[in-house]
């Protein structure tokens, strides 16, 4: 989160952004009803962990959201082109 970013939609905002951090919650929900059953441990074979980024960005500006890396990754070309 020390990086730079630059939105890669609209290219122009550099300062207005909404960090959503993401926590993964395990469950088992009855099919039916859809009522959470329990809370799934972690070490379960049968249960695939959440892989997904921790931190989503939005652009405070026009709206966008996504993954951290694009951000900072906009901010980084741009900043070669303009030195190249």
């Amino acid at each position: 989160m020390e990086n730079p970013y630059l939105c890669p939609v609209c290219g122009t905002n550099r300062m207005r952004f909404n960090l959503i951090e993401q926590k993964a919650r395990p469950v088992k929900k009855d099919p039916r009803t859809g009522e959470i059953m329990e809370e799934v441990d972690r070490a379960d074979p049968l249960h695939i962990p959440y892989r997904g980024e921790d931190v989503r960005v939005q652009c405070g500006v026009c709206g966008v959201v996504d993954t951290e890396e694009r951000f900072i990754k906009t901010a980084q070309h741009e900043s070669h082109a303009r030195k190249g």
